[in-house]
C-alpha cells in the first residue's frame, strides 16, 4: 500500500529506518530517485566511510517497506527550492550514475537537498 500523506513531486522523503533516516527525492507515480551507498562485497564499502554508491529510480513503498516516512523539505525556509519539473528532471537525469558516497560530506540527505535546493547540504553530521 502507498504512502498516504501528501507527497508531490519534487519533495524531499525522509524515511525513518532502525537507527538513522534515509532520504529520498519524490518524482510522482509512488517513484523516487533515492542515492544509496554500494553494499556489493567488491566495493570495499565495509572498510570505511568512503564508496561508491549508486543513483536509483524504485518505487517508494519498496524503498520504505514496513518503516515510517514522511515529506521533509527542511530547508525551504531557509532556501529557494527549485521547480518541481527542474528537480524531477536532474534527478531522473542522474539515475545509474555512482557518486563517491562519503557518510559525512554526501551521503542520501545530501543527495537529496541538493536535488531540491541546487546545493548539497546536510546538518545531520557535525565534525
Amino acid at each position: 500500500m502507498a504512502p498516504t500523506f501528501n507527497e508531490k513531486p519534487g519533495d524531499l522523503i525522509e524515511i525513518f529506518l532502525w537507527g538513522y533516516q534515509h532520504w529520498a527525492v519524490y518524482i510522482g507515480e509512488n517513484e523516487v530517485v533515492t542515492f544509496v551507498k554500494d553494499v556489493s562485497p567488491s566495493s570495499g564499502s565495509f572498510e570505511g566511510l568512503s564508496s561508491r554508491g549508486e543513483v536509483k529510480l524504485e518505487k517508494l513503498t519498496d524503498v520504505v517497506g514496513n518503516d515510517r516516512c514522511q515529506v521533509n523539505n527542511l530547508l525551504d525556509e531557509e532556501y529557494k527550492a527549485r521547480k518541481p519539473s527542474i528537480i524531477v528532471e536532474v534527478a531522473r537525469r542522474m539515475e545509474g550514475d555512482e557518486p563517491e558516497y562519503d557518510l559525512v560530506t554526501y551521503n542520501s540527505k545530501h543527495f537529496a537537498i541538493e536535488m531540491r535546493y541546487g546545493k548539497a547540504e546536510s546538518r545531520q553530521v557535525c565534525i
